[in-house]
């Protein structure tokens, strides 16, 4: 994948608020990766806060939607992986200033 449409998810995957924080999914490092196949099918590989996180749905169909926008992609597919498991770490200085988290 080219760097432009890799650039491009990701700006876009920054519109999804996680709704319980208040903070893109980007910025609290859900993002593991973006991918694109042959067909155009996106692939986004992500995790969540918590496992049993009752928003999950909610947060999938976000992604979907914001990569809907992008004409390079024709489907979207969000596989959500527990491993390796999520952590304030993941975070950037962004979202950790935001929400009050020591660096």
């Amino acid at each position: 994948m080219d760097q432009t449409l890799h650039d491009n998810m990701m700006g876009a995957l920054e519109n999804v608020i996680d709704p319980e924080l208040g903070i893109d999914i980007v910025n609290l490092g859900l993002i593991y990766g973006v991918d694109i196949d042959d067909e155009g099918v996106g692939q986004v590989t992500m995790t969540l806060t918590a496992m049993g996180c009752p928003l999950a749905g909610t947060i999938e169909a976000d992604v979907k939607r914001v990569l809907a926008d992008l004409p390079e992609l024709k489907d979207v597919n969000v596989n959500i992986v527990w491993s390796p498991p999520w952590t304030k770490d993941k975070m950037s200085r962004y979202a950790k200033i935001a929400l009050g988290i020591p660096d």
